[in-house]
């Protein structure tokens, strides 16, 4: 009996030693990130189930906020990489009322022009156009530059968070093959804190799921059903540098098997890794391409004028005195149906033969013409229109309607337009009254024609952007007076393009369109600047909304797992007035066994 009591006492001390220990870790660690509350659980153990031992050092957690706490973790960094973006870009078009943004500056453009409408005479008022138009230029360039500068930084931002998501993939498959082979309780709990800490950290940049096995292990699939941790095998993740024009880079997972695979925003689905992707891909070549939007509209504004097709039976007429003058990049747009029917035919001049065109903008469906060769005859030029409609819209038919006139034709044609480039060079000054070049492409000072023989002139024209040289070497060209008459000034023209006259735009907020928007530059610039702040003030809304969820996530989760020092202390009381009472136990069964042996 006195053995029995003896083994009790001694197994009970024991049990309480590592209970006491396991209290003071929680104490030591209650402010350690990652740290999980311990608790030790006992089993009956002795001859007859007279003593006590330790069965395990559980973790106190609640699983389902462990889950919930990633998930909104994941959806946090989405939202939050987002919302940093597009407030970058709100700042670079600047707030309507400042009087650097966008808007403001074509406006200060505008007013340049009608004040020298009234005063054509001044060389200052001259001047004050050319500088305003050079003022709007910069502005346009430097955002464009900035687009750029922000797209090559996220591609940098992507490679590293690539390089860390697959360092904690290889870490976390070490982690689970240590908590399936370790067999001391204390140091297994650890090594458990260390690989869900990791998950965590995992799920900023792409989100997980967690499925935990029965030996301990865990595996790891993206939302979309990829597999990154397998007990010890984890996939492997790259990243693979491209030039911009390709993409900028591009994320391989290489599976344990040595199957590659190329993900893309959808299979990473969120965090911060699918935020960049969408960033890089999306949410930047967007905003650059309404910019160059921009640009190609203000420079064509200035030199192109709209011709409109008269009605003619059930076609349109189309003078063969306008399209003759047309160049590489000129325009004929045919509008087809109405309502949820309408659609957009773009066929665009070109000295090389005609082919499809996949561009983004204008919206809808875009083919080429070969421009017909000297002399131009109606019977040359419906037959090159001929050949490229019928590859984008069979049932419509070009045909000669006289010596001067060319028929579009066929069901359901509501209006036939060309847009036509009146000046054949930048340095063409005087003649096509009232249009010249104002601005133009690049240092080779090239008209802005839309031309895509060499690929689209409007891709990239923003950070191109300049104002002509031949205009700022002779301003008096604003003023002067071309061979053909008009009612109107040349100031009072050019400022009539900004503000009046209508062209093809594609919608500022990226939406996808049947047809181009038709509104004027000083327009369309103003829903640019519009745009922007929407975006970024509903992408701002949602990160705050989402970062109180995860907040609120953190916190259930912290309200289960955290050390609570009150909770500790009382608990280290216990099982020290346990530990008294065993020892005492022991110090009876001890003296008891003495005056035995002295007897």
């Amino acid at each position: 009996m006195l053995t029995n009591a003896f083994n009790t006492a001694t197994a009970g001390l024991q049990t309480l030693q590592v209970a006491i220990g396991t209290v003071s870790q929680n104490v030591a660690n209650s402010g350690v990130a990652g740290y999980t509350r311990r608790v030790v659980s006992t089993e009956s153990a002795g001859p007859g189930n007279s003593g006590v031992a330790v069965a395990r050092i559980d973790r106190t957690f609640d699983e389902m906020a462990l889950k919930q706490m990633r998930l909104e973790s994941a959806h946090a960094a989405y939202a939050s990489a987002k919302a940093d973006i597009l407030a970058q870009i709100d700042k670079l078009s600047g707030k309507p009322a400042d009087s650097s943004a966008l808007d403001a500056r074509l406006n200060g453009l505008a007013k340049s022009l009608l004040a020298l409408a009234s005063n054509g005479a001044s060389a200052s008022s001259r001047s004050t156009v050319v500088d305003a138009a050079s003022v709007l230029a910069d502005k346009i360039r430097g955002m464009a530059d900035a687009l750029q500068a922000m797209r090559d930084s996220t591609n940098k931002r992507l490679a590293a968070e690539v390089s860390a998501a697959d360092g904690l993939l290889t870490s976390i498959a070490d982690l689970n093959i240590k908590a399936t082979t370790v067999t001391d309780n204390a140091t297994r709990v650890g090594i458990l804190d260390r690989r869900d800490q990791q998950i965590t950290e995992l799920a900023r940049y792409m989100e997980v799921k967690s499925i935990r096995q029965r030996d301990g292990g865990v595996t790891l699939m993206t939302a979309s059903g990829l597999t990154l941790v397998e007990r010890g095998a984890a996939t492997k993740l790259s990243f693979i540098d491209r030039s911009p024009a390709t993409g900028g880079g591009a994320i391989l997972a290489t599976l344990p098997g040595g199957v590659g695979l190329e993900l893309d925003a959808s299979a990473v689905s969120s965090g911060s890794i699918a935020a960049n992707l969408e960033i890089r891909d999306a949410i930047l070549p967007r905003a650059q391409r309404r910019l160059d939007d921009l640009a190609f509209g203000l420079a064509q504004a200035f030199t192109n004028t709209t011709v409109t097709a008269g009605r003619r039976g059930a076609g349109f007429d189309l003078r063969l005195d306008d399209v003759a003058q047309m160049q590489p990049g000129n325009t004929i747009t045919i509008a087809v149906g109405s309502g949820d029917t309408q659609r957009t035919i773009v066929l665009v001049a070109s000295n090389l033969a005609s082919k499809s065109l996949d561009v983004a903008q204008p919206p809808g469906r875009v083919q080429t013409f070969a421009i017909p060769p000297a002399p131009v005859t109606s019977q040359a030029y419906a037959a090159a229109l001929s050949t490229a409609i019928s590859a984008t819209a069979p049932g419509l038919t070009v045909t000669s309607g006289g010596s001067n006139s060319i028929t579009v034709g066929g069901d359901g044609i509501q209006s036939v337009t060309a847009s036509v480039t009146q000046p054949k060079t930048a340095g063409d000054l005087s003649g096509g009254y009232p249009k010249l070049a104002v601005f133009v492409d690049g240092a080779a000072n090239a008209l802005v024609n839309g031309a895509m023989d060499d690929g689209p002139q409007r891709a990239g024209l923003a950070a191109r952007l300049a104002v002509n040289t031949a205009l700022k070497a002779d301003t008096s060209a604003l003023v002067a007076v071309g061979s053909s008459p008009s009612a109107l000034s040349r100031p009072q023209a050019l400022y009539q393009a900004l503000t009046s006259e209508k062209q093809g735009f594609s919608s500022p907020n990226g939406s996808s369109n049947r047809s181009p928007a038709m509104t004027t530059v000083i327009s369309f610039a103003q829903d640019v600047v519009a745009a922007a702040g929407s975006e970024a003030a509903a992408s701002a809304t949602v990160a705050d909304q989402q970062n109180v969820a995860k907040a609120n996530a953190d916190a259930w989760f912290s309200k289960g797992a955290s050390v609570n020092i009150d909770e500790e202390m009382s608990r280290l009381i216990a099982l020290q007035t346990a530990y008294a009472a065993n020892a005492r136990v022991l110090t009876a069964a001890r003296e008891m066994i003495d005056l035995l042996l002295r007897a």
